[in-house]
């Protein structure tokens, strides 16, 4: 028995008897404990502060100078934020500023109380009323990519917030999920994931009976087919790694699979990447993307899923099922913790009014706070995969979900069941008569009302952005709510 095997069975004992945050004041006693094992030579050991990133200006100059080699005729770079809706927001430069950037660039602090038309929502507090101060950007290292719109000219670059002190800006989604992630690798939890995203292509000038396309079909129609091509040769361009382009279930739905990762922050990016990348390619090839969660009442609605597993600093998965295919006690805690803080979390996983249109009966769309084996009508989905694999499946949130907000969402709900002694519901198939179900909300506001009287939100997202983004969602709900449809109109009253 080598010391990591010995030290690894003594943290998976004590982590049955200790509260998780103590664990981490733990790892010292172990290293003594164990000290005088010998490590074997080929044990991978996960950094502590794995995805910890650190600007540099020498990094980004070389960055600039490599992209630059690779692309010369490159002529404007796009430089954006994602706001709380996951929309871009930026501007263009010519490429002689681009290394300049390495002292950053200001953008208001109200990109992130803009709703979903672009417009700030004083109702924020962070409009006219603060004189809608600017804050520095700083780039992101390793997000310099060639856009799909003329990628051999045109380039987009990837900022970060920072307050006033020149600490992350924790009204930044991405800022947000980075922290939460960075409290989970203190733990030497490392959750790897990958995500699943669903839309829909439609071409509204043009009979849809030319553009059928079945479930699962390999064969889709000619015009899908060299969009789906053109999706994945500009996503090898920007470095991010698709493992399957697959024909949903209605007719122009398809699912886009992003490869598994333990670098949480770059899987975010990409999805926002890729969301872009598709917009722009589906211009290019006439036709329209949709990520709405529910773009047709008819046909079913597309969503943001995640399968995740997590790996101890050994890189070696923590969640197993038994020969009874039960989830072993640290994925039992995890599931709990997640359920727990679901029926909270959907203001988050639902983000605006269309996005409950999605919940219906019928869809595979999670409508409880449940979970079970190898089931697509459950909220978390333990799929088939044998031990060295085994994951869980989030499957609540729409494809409108802004992912740096979601996957921060799952990470809490991780931390929860880790931290409290929570029961774990039966799975779904098990449920009888007697047990309450636990039902999503159906409604927005009653999401929000949740969401910001939860304890364990307040704990991890901080006071000042829960305020922030009730404020703009209940301002985006008024918006909808406050507009008399043609429905109304029609019925001669």
């Amino acid at each position: 028995m080598d010391r990591l095997f010995l030290r690894q069975r003594i943290y998976d004992h004590f982590t049955l008897l200790l509260n998780p945050s103590f664990l981490y004041f733990f790892h010292p006693i172990l290293d003594v404990l164990t000290m005088n094992m010998p490590i074997a030579s080929s044990t991978k050991i996960f950094p502590t502060a794995l995805l910890c990133e650190h600007q540099d200006n020498n990094d980004f100059y070389l960055e600039t100078q490599r992209y630059l080699e690779n692309y010369p005729e490159t002529r404007f770079i796009d430089i954006c934020l994602h706001d709380l809706n996951g929309h871009i927001r930026g501007k263009r430069i010519e490429v002689n500023a681009l290394h300049s950037l390495y002292k950053g660039c200001y953008f208001p602090l109200s990109i992130y109380a803009m709703n979903l038309n672009g417009q700030v929502v004083e109702e924020s507090g962070l409009g006219k009323y603060i004189g809608e101060p600017d804050r520095l950007c700083m780039p992101v290292l390793g997000s310099l990519k060639p856009c799909a719109d003329q990628p051999t000219q045109h380039a987009q670059l990837l900022l970060s917030m920072q307050s006033d002190d020149g600490s992350d800006c924790m009204l930044e989604p991405r800022n947000l999920l980075k922290k939460i992630l960075t409290t989970l690798h203190q733990m030497h939890y490392f959750p790897v994931m990958a995500g699943e995203i669903e839309f829909y292509l439609s071409n509204q000038q043009q009979d849809n009976q030319a553009h059928q396309t079945q479930c699962f079909d390999v064969d889709t129609p000619h015009d899908f087919h060299r969009i789906l091509q053109h999706i994945e040769l500009e996503a090898k361009r920007q470095n991010i790694e698709l493992t399957a382009i697959v024909a949903e279930s209605a007719s122009g739905q398809f699912e886009l699979n992003i490869q598994h990762s333990h670098n949480i922050l770059k899987l975010c990016d990409d999805i926002m990447a890729i969301k872009r990348m598709i917009r722009q390619i589906a211009v290019e090839h006439h036709l329209q993307a949709s990520f709405m969660a529910k773009p047709n009442m008819s046909k079913a609605g597309s969503g943001m899923h995640f399968h995740m597993s997590l790996l101890n600093q050994w890189q070696e998965n923590i969640f197993q099922l038994d020969a009874a295919k039960k989830p072993n006690l640290i994925m039992q805690k995890v599931i709990a913790g997640l359920i727990g803080l679901m029926p909270a979390s959907m203001a988050i996983l639902a983000p605006n009014v269309n996005s409950f249109r999605r919940f219906q009966f019928g869809h595979h769309v999670p409508l409880q706070a449940n979970w079970g084996l190898n089931n697509r009508n459950v909220a978390i989905r333990i799929p088939c995969a044998d031990q060295d694999n085994q994951r869980l499946e989030y499957r609540v949130a729409g494809a409108d979900v802004n992912p740096y907000l979601c996957v921060a969402t799952l990470l809490v709900g991780i931390l929860h069941g880790l931290h409290t002694p929570l029961d774990l519901p039966k799975p779904s198939p098990q449920l009888q008569g007697i047990d309450t179900p636990h039902f999503l909300p159906t409604h927005q506001l009653e999401a929000l009302q949740l969401f910001e009287k939860n304890a364990v939100f307040k704990q991890y997202f901080g006071t000042e952005f829960m305020q922030l983004w009730c404020a703009c969602k209940r301002f985006e709900y008024q918006t909808v709510i406050n507009k008399i449809t043609q429905t109304e109109l029609d019925w001669g009253i």
